[in-house]
């Protein structure tokens, strides 16, 4: 404990009781056991980290069982000791918080980009049963940021990509404003250094020339906030330099002409002071039109709170403004995090903390309706927008949605059941799209109807995670619910056929077909035909089949009939083209449907002697009217105009040519490539009698393999 003690006795933990400081340096002494040995790839010692990761959460001011919980993140993931042995030590909440932050065990995963998918889903999950292991986690990837420069360079840019993408803007989502721009600076240097660099030198070239400037701007503030009566702290306020290379990008600019670089930050004791301090600095400074934003009277989702305006000052150089009160302050630096900070004024918070619930208890809702990781993670992105806008309910309640919200997002944010039964809506009044974008202020109605359901389309220009998560989950419930009734009544048809019925169906034979066909119910076998991904004749044939005789029964029910339209419960087998007039036979493929071979097929022979079982007895339906293809080789004199006269006597035999291709035999004669578009066996006949005549023709012969 000896490297703790310091640490503990500086100050940085003395807000909290001196039981929890005991508690604290015992979980240093345990992780430091634990982590024994182990160094970072900066060659420094394991402690280190989780050390540093709790000091960024003593800053935060955060309790006890935060900062043990910091100690101990990665003994689970990175050292034998196990949950059970935290819980038994620290207590379950203490454990409950590690395992939250740790990464998932290590199991089968498809791809690198699975694993993390289901890593931020489990992270997110358990942040929404306690916040206070996204800011655990926030601090950590905050020091690994901070040292990234010790890993690889291919291993740095994802990380980096990583921060920029997820953890910053959820940082931003909840009001750690302080924490997103450090990520985001550091994500950006490290993703572009070099950009990072000449922007970096450009900006402070561009300080040293406006200090004066800048200086004198600031005393007139406060010159002017003095004679006022006004008791106001003034800092200068610099434009991080992501900030400046996305307005660079967003607005197509140069450097040199981006001038809010610099900004002030007014800080007054309440709120009347507030737009006391708005109309003194107006007086001093002429405002720009339509670049003022009152996000007291309206705060952000993330619960952020401040005036902000944008004046034109000396020598016509424009500068932004904010203005809040000392909490106002505070959470706008800690979020969430001020939770803990100001627990005396929980009522004063308690409006943020409601807001961030909400948001969280959302992820929840999110997570039940989609079980795919890579889509949950999905849907949460599109929530981690950082612009808002703010729209009214018809009784006067602010909602925020993300820039670019339409209607349907607004009924979804209401009640799922709003958004699922939407038929119309009014904004101010007027009926509108509702594919119709949302602006501030705009004051929505939205028209329901008992009959309604999610349109498919929605999801082309819905804004929110939980608006495409709710109609995405609608629509597959009904689309299998439908395609399980159509699929019955399919097989119902079929059996019927076959001199039989539903009832007389025997509960061994449907487990049978589940388990050989790879279904996991008989609902989900219904749905496939439904779906068009199963033949409900060879659904019955195969449910009616009997362990002896099999063979013999299936031939009695007599052969499934092809006609090629099935969709994707078909498919003609491209190994051997076949066409109406070809013997063929058919065999089930897991995720394939029906795969039709001609019965002469050398690809099929070995299967058809070793497995005759999995094999169909298939015929041609005699009415079927559609084209399929078939491939012909037709070797020619090589001369000029023969592949026109060939065209020619296709088209006129009433076949369409689908692909051609040629290469030479020799100097003489070439050979030429077509896949036609046949009716049937007779008609590939006629073309192939047609092209027989022309005298440059030397060979003709249909491609079987």
């Amino acid at each position: 404990m000896a490297a703790a003690a310091p640490l503990l006795d500086q100050g940085r933990f003395a807000y909290l009781k001196p039981s929890d400081v005991a508690r604290l340096a015992e979980a240093y002494r345990f992780s430091e056991a634990a982590h024994a040995g182990q160094t970072r790839q900066s060659g420094d010692p394991y402690i280190s980290h989780p050390l540093a990761v709790a000091e960024i959460l003593a800053e935060w001011r955060l309790d006890g069982q935060t900062l043990m919980a910091a100690l101990l993140h990665d003994v689970t993931e990175d050292t034998s000791v196990t949950k059970d042995e935290i819980v038994d030590t620290f207590g379950k909440p203490v454990a409950e918080l590690v395992d939250g932050v740790s990464k998932l065990d290590r199991i089968e995963f498809q791809s690198a980009e699975e694993i993390q998918a289901e890593n931020f889903r489990k992270m997110l999950l358990a942040m929404a049963r306690d916040v206070r292991v996204i800011l655990i986690k926030l601090a950590d990837r905050l020091h690994n940021m901070r040292t990234l420069g010790a890993v690889p360079p291919a291993k740095r840019r994802r990380i980096a990509r990583e921060t920029m993408e997820i953890y910053a803007p959820i940082a931003n989502r909840l009001g750690l404003n302080r924490l997103y721009h450090e990520l985001q600076e550091l994500a950006f240097s490290h993703l572009y250094p070099l950009r990072y660099r000449v922007l970096a030198r450009a900006t402070g070239a561009a300080r040293g020339n406006r200090r004066e400037m800048i200086g004198r701007t600031l005393e007139a503030l406060k010159r002017r906030l003095a004679e006022s009566g006004i008791a106001a702290q003034v800092h200068g306020r610099e434009k991080h330099v992501y900030s400046t290379y996305r307005k660079m990008i967003e607005k197509h600019l140069s450097f040199s002409e981006v001038h809010d670089i610099f900004g002030c930050r007014v800080i007054v004791k309440d709120v009347p002071s507030c737009y006391l301090t708005l109309g003194t600095l107006h007086s001093l400074y002429k405002p720009i039109p339509g670049k003022f934003k009152d996000y007291i009277a309206i705060p952000k989702a993330n619960g952020y709170q401040s005036l902000h305006t944008d004046l034109i000052g000396p020598y016509g150089v424009p500068l932004e403004v904010q203005i809040r009160t000392e909490q106002m302050h505070h959470v706008a630096d800690s979020g969430v995090a001020s939770h803990w900070m100001y627990k005396d004024e929980a009522d004063k918070l308690s409006e943020l903390q409601k807001q961030t619930h909400r948001w969280l208890q959302s992820l929840l809702e999110i997570q039940n309706q989609s079980g795919d990781p890579h889509e949950f993670l999905e849907h949460v992105k599109v929530d981690l927008f950082p612009d808002e806008v703010y729209v009214f309910t018809p009784k006067g309640r602010i909602l925020s949605l993300p820039r670019g919200a339409t209607a349907v997002d607004f009924a979804y944010a209401v009640h799922t059941d709003i958004g699922n039964r939407c038929v119309a809506a009014k904004v101010n009044g007027e009926l509108v799209p509702l594919r119709t974008q949302l602006r501030n202020g705009d004051r929505i109605e939205i028209i329901t109807a008992s009959h309604a359901k999610p349109n498919p389309a929605w999801l082309q220009y819905v804004r929110t995670g939980k608006s495409r998560s709710n109609i995405r989950h609608f629509l597959k419930t009904m689309q299998y619910e439908e395609s399980a009734a159509l699929g019955e009544r399919l097989l119902e048809q079929a059996l019927k056929a076959l001199k039989s019925s539903a009832a007389e169906v025997d509960r061994a034979s449907w487990e049978r077909l589940i388990r050989d066909g790879g279904a996991r119910s008989r609902q989900e076998v219904l749905a496939d035909i439904g779906l068009g991904k199963r033949l409900p004749a060879v659904v019955a044939r195969r449910l009616l089949r009997r362990a002896e005789g099999a063979r013999d029964e299936s031939r009695a029910a007599g052969a499934v009939l092809i006609r090629g339209t099935e969709g994707m419960a078909v498919q003609l087998a491209t190994c051997c083209r076949p066409i109406p007039g070809d013997a063929i036979v058919g065999s089930m493929k897991k995720g394939q449907g029906l795969v039709v071979h001609a019965a002469e097929c050398r690809a099929i022979v070995r299967s058809r002697t070793n497995e005759p079982e999995q094999w169909l007895d298939v015929e041609w339906d005699p009415s079927t009217s559609k084209l399929f293809q078939a491939a012909i080789d037709v070797t020619v004199t090589n001369q000029r105009g023969v592949l026109a006269k060939v065209a020619s006597e296709i088209a006129e035999a009433g076949s369409n040519i689908d692909s051609i291709s040629m290469e030479e035999d020799r100097a003489i004669y070439t050979t030429m490539h077509f896949v036609l578009e046949i009716a049937n066996r007779a008609h590939l006949a006629r073309v192939m009698r047609a092209i027989r005549r022309l005298p440059d023709v030397k060979k003709l012969a249909r491609v079987r393999e």
